[in-house]
C-alpha cells in the first residue's frame, strides 16, 4: 500500500524533473549564444583569430547542438559530451604547449585517446543494442 502510494507521487513529480532540465537547458543554450557573441565581438574588436580561438567557436556550437538534440529527441547523446571534452583538451594543448612540460602534453594526449575511444565505444552502442534485439527478438 505505502509502496503504490509513493509510486503515485514518484510519478506525479516526474514533471518537475522534466521541466527543470528544460529549464536549465534553455539557460544553457541562450547564456552558450552570448558567450559566442562576446567572443566574436571581442576577436573582431582585436582583428586577431587564432587556431585556440577556432576551437573555441567550435566549442561553443557543440554545446547549442547538444542542447538542440535535446530538444528533437528528448535525450541526449552521450557522444556529444566526450567530442566537447576532446575539442577543449586540444584548445588547451594548442593555447599552452609552448610553456607546458612535454609529459603533461603526453598526459593531455593520452586523455584525448581516451575519450575518442569511449565516443567509439559509445557510438558502437546503439549498433550492438539493435543486434541484440534482432538476435533476441526472432527467438520470441
Amino acid at each position: 500500500m505505502i509502496k503504490n502510494k509513493l509510486t503515485q507521487i514518484m510519478k506525479g513529480l516526474h514533471w518537475t524533473t522534466t521541466a527543470s532540465e528544460r529549464l536549465l537547458l534553455a539557460i544553457i543554450g541562450i547564456v552558450t549564444c552570448f558567450a559566442a557573441a562576446e567572443y566574436l565581438y571581442g576577436m573582431a574588436i582585436t582583428r586577431d583569430i587564432t587556431l585556440a580561438d577556432l576551437f573555441m567557436l567550435f566549442i561553443y556550437v557543440e554545446i547549442i547542438g547538444m542542447v538542440g538534440a535535446f530538444y528533437s529527441t528528448s535525450r541526449i547523446p552521450v557522444t556529444l559530451p566526450i567530442i566537447i571534452a576532446i575539442t577543449a583538451l586540444c584548445r588547451l594543448i594548442v593555447m599552452e604547449s609552448k610553456e607546458m612540460d612535454a609529459v603533461v602534453i603526453l598526459g593531455e594526449a593520452g586523455a584525448i585517446l581516451i575519450l575518442a575511444a569511449a565516443a567509439y565505444i559509445m557510438s558502437l552502442k546503439d549498433k550492438i543494442s539493435l543486434e541484440k534485439v534482432q538476435k533476441f527478438g526472432d527467438k520470441k
